[in-house]
């Protein structure tokens, strides 16, 4: 160790929650020292007494401490909350740095907030990068996906060391692309967030069309999961369900049985879906999930509108469940590419609004691994973008548009059997909506327009003249007064 005052630490890490630490242990087993402050000091005692114990880690009382281990140009790693608390530590660090000295936010941050930042913290000669690190607390110690986006100039002394801490694909390349400028890079962990919550609600449906309208067992429903993750459907959270469904607690009962029907969130789906309102993108399917989800949370009212409201009566039994569940693997499978395209479609509307240049291939290779939406289908997704990159839409790939056209049939016919037994399926039947609405070529909008025009001069445009020449009718004036 060098002498007390000789930088001893390669980067600085603030904030020791299980991710911070985690991450910290990452860095410093991959050869990178490592100075660590926690605003509550007994937290970064414990650490440096435990897991850090005989490691190359450096404890800080203060952030004045933390600076002074750091060796030129520092890096400093913000692995606190997102918000207040980050604006605070950046006010309380600022002071302590030099031109060229990078602070990089690893939290969930919204990414308007990061776009704020590069641009204060640039006026002032320093360097921020907004990074979206996925994985959990697994991923984090492990390898995680990283996102880092912002100061362009950071990337250069950043890439050694996010390369050297990120998942592996399996061709072995790191799952660590950069971003883009601004707030790109906490821009692209959101849209990753929103698909997350897209496909846990997809696979929430399914289940609860097997355990309900099937009635199976939760052996049964594991045994559908892990054949499920043999094929087109291999992904992370597919895997997890059924490990989840495999679970028993100490009596023999299945622990998932036990858990409330009340689920959580932190806030990055419902930024997601705000993007996409604010930028014009049908994001149907995540919104969907996240009202699925604020629905959940009303469970005392649900009780009681369950014994209130009437169920449909006598819906068509299902006798043969293998043709069910074939066609509830299709309909998850097409549904959850409806998803990934509405994500990208929101990318590209954002990288078009806020001149980012995102590369939605390499989007797609840094999520092969390390992250919760890691999948069998990222590669083709990276493929289609590669052998197209104006793509308008991932669904008219040739590799998407086969797997739409062959899954079509029993997507319908499971939606249909989910609404005629009363299973709300708000994911999986808005995806089919939104397929249908893409590739309807007349829209009922045209009553639309008329009726803005009728009450409020809005004006239309007319199918007989181009584009862009607006006209207004009089609807009132053959009425009589």
């Amino acid at each position: 160790m060098n002498d007390h005052n000789t930088p001893q630490a390669d980067i600085g890490l603030i904030g020791l929650a299980v991710m911070g630490e985690n991450l910290a242990l990452n860095m410093e087993r991959r050869g990178f020292s490592v100075a660590v402050y926690n605003r509550t000091p007994e937290k970064t005692r414990a650490f440096m007494a435990g897991r850090a114990a005989g490691k190359r880690f450096v404890a800080a009382d203060s952030l004045e401490k933390l600076v002074q281990n750091l060796q030129r140009p520092r890096r400093v790693m913000l692995m606190v909350k997102a918000g207040a608390p980050v604006q605070e530590t950046i006010a309380a660090l600022v002071p302590l740095l030099e031109p060229g000295d990078i602070i990089i936010d690893g939290g969930n941050s919204n990414y308007l907030d990061t776009e704020r930042r590069v641009a204060e913290l640039e006026q002032q000669g320093l360097r921020y990068v907004g990074t979206g690190v996925s994985g959990g607390e697994e991923g984090a110690l492990k390898g995680p996906a990283i996102m880092p986006g912002g100061s362009t100039a950071a990337w250069d002394v950043l890439r050694p060391l996010f390369e050297a801490i990120a998942a592996r694909a399996p061709d072995g390349a790191p799952c660590c692309r950069w971003m883009g400028p601004g707030g790109a890079g906490h821009f692209v962990k959101m849209v990753h967030n929103g698909i997350e919550y897209g496909d846990m609600q997809l696979i929430a449906e399914a289940y609860h069309l097997m355990r309900d309208v099937l009635q199976l067992s939760g052996e049964a429903m594991q045994a559908i999961f892990e054949t499920w993750n043999r094929d087109d459907l291999q992904s992370y959270l597919i895997e997890i369900t059924a490990a989840i469904l495999a679970f028993r607690e100490a009596d023999g009962e299945l622990l998932l049985e036990r858990i409330l029907d009340a689920a959580g969130q932190k806030g990055t789906g419902r930024w997601t879906v705000g993007a996409a309102l604010d930028l014009g993108v049908p994001l149907t399917l995540i919104g969907e999930s996240v009202f699925a989800r604020y629905l959940s949370a009303l469970k005392d009212e649900r009780i009681t509108a369950a014994g209130i409201l009437s169920p449909p009566t006598d819906p068509p039994p299902v006798t043969d469940h293998q043709p069910f569940v074939t066609d509830l693997g299709q309909a998850l499978l097409a549904a959850k590419i409806i998803s990934y395209a509405q994500g990208f479609a929101l990318l590209q509307t954002a990288s078009t609004t806020y001149g980012w240049a995102l590369d939605y291939s390499d989007i797609a290779m840094v999520w092969r691994n390390g992250c919760i939406i890691r999948s069998g289908f990222l590669e083709p997704i990276a493929d289609a973008f590669r052998a197209a990159p104006d793509l308008s839409n991932l669904i008219l790939a040739p590799f998407f548009k086969e797997k739409l056209h062959n899954a079509q049939a029993g997507w319908r016919r499971v939606t249909a059997s989910a609404v005629q037994h009363g299973i709300p399926v708000p994911a999986l039947a808005g995806a089919l909506t939104y397929f249908d609405g893409l590739r309807c070529a007349n829209l009922p909008a045209n009553l639309l327009q008329a009726q803005r025009d009728y009450f409020g001069a809005h004006t239309y445009e007319r199918v007989d003249h181009p584009r862009g020449t607006f006209f207004h009718t009089e609807w009132l004036r053959n009425r009589e007064d």
